[in-house]
């Protein structure tokens, strides 16, 4: 199967400058928008709190592959049609950009060290919690800092690593279809009474798809750490031999763990979902006391961490 690193490279580099235009959002939404309103109408149809276990889960296993064939299909329709036009290419990296999220991810994340800057510690609860799910009440300073780069870590690798690496191997219906795996996750892959059976399927196929993402996520952080000032390369290797393995889900160690060791913190540990606590690992061996000047930190190493990756996809694509 052919790669398509100048398909990635040109993607990248679209949605660094880009991103999704405000106008274009509020005109037609964006394409996870489309594929959640897929995922919740199947919800509604398929999900019956009368049934049983094993009825819940291969409903949500047909769920999952009615998602698939649709998000395939018409990603396979739309990539056809763009390799027939002219500059055709460029059209197909500018829908794919769409599925990619630097720069709206630096974006939230950047808006927690400016909520802590204009209204103290409510200002960076307010800003946290727009991209994490843990209850922003029960976070004093430091956590809410350690959250934000817990965060910008996490979907560095999913957001953005793990798309790219699927755009890499499938051009856009490969990109496409992780978007709907990693959307029906999020959205139905929840061990709640609701979703514990119906997104079993969601959640597994999630977990595999996102593993070589996460791993690659690791390194680019561990290469990243060499060209960022006050972040050890080493010692983020050394975290993530150390730690990645032990956090609860077997992708975000890895770039937690990263992130952590380059940076000279300690990251995860026990946090509050709502009014679920949750006693996880901490990764790393460094300080937990994190400050908004981390997040600034963590914010450079990831901005390099997306120039190491967009350069590796434009020297494949000229020298592979």
């Amino acid at each position: 199967m052919p790669l398509h690193p100048f398909l990635l490279a040109a993607a990248l580099a679209i949605e660094a400058m880009a991103g999704y235009p405000d106008a274009l959002y509020a005109r037609v939404r964006h394409p996870v928008v489309w594929i959640g309103a897929l995922i919740a109408q199947l919800d509604r149809a398929l999900n019956h709190e009368g049934d049983g276990f094993a009825r819940r889960k291969a409903f949500g296993a047909l769920a999952l592959l009615v998602l698939l064939l649709t998000v395939g299909g018409v990603a396979v329709a739309v990539a056809w049609l763009c390799r027939l036009l002219p500059f055709g290419w460029l059209l197909e990296a500018a829908l794919a950009s769409t599925l990619l999220a630097q720069r709206s991810l630096h974006e939230h994340v950047a808006a927690v060290p400016r909520g802590f800057a204009k209204n103290g510690l409510e200002g960076g609860r307010a800003a946290v919690a727009m991209i994490v799910g843990r209850n922003p009440a029960t976070l004093d300073e430091p956590a809410v800092c350690r959250a934000a780069i817990e965060s910008l870590a996490e979907n560095f690798s999913d957001g953005i690593v793990a798309p790219a690496v699927w755009l890499l191997v499938g051009g856009l219906p490969g990109i496409a279809l992780y978007k709907a795996i990693n959307t029906a996750d999020s959205m139905i892959g929840h061990r709640t009474p609701r979703h514990e059976a119906f997104g079993w399927a969601a959640a597994r196929l999630d977990d595999l798809v996102n593993l070589p993402g996460s791993r690659l996520t690791a390194l680019l952080l561990t290469v990243a750490a060499r060209f960022t000032t006050g972040a050890d390369p080493a010692e983020a290797w050394r975290s993530v031999r150390r730690d990645a393995h032990r956090h609860r889900s077997p992708n975000a160690g890895w770039p937690e763990a990263a992130m952590a060791g380059a940076l000279d913190l300690r990251l995860g540990g026990p946090r509050v979902y709502g009014a679920t606590r949750i006693e996880d690992v901490w990764l790393g061996g460094g300080r937990t006391a994190a400050t908004p000047a981390d997040i600034g930190r963590a914010l450079a190493l990831y901005r390099r961490a997306c120039v190491v990756l967009g350069a590796s996809a434009l020297v494949l694509a000229v020298f592979g």
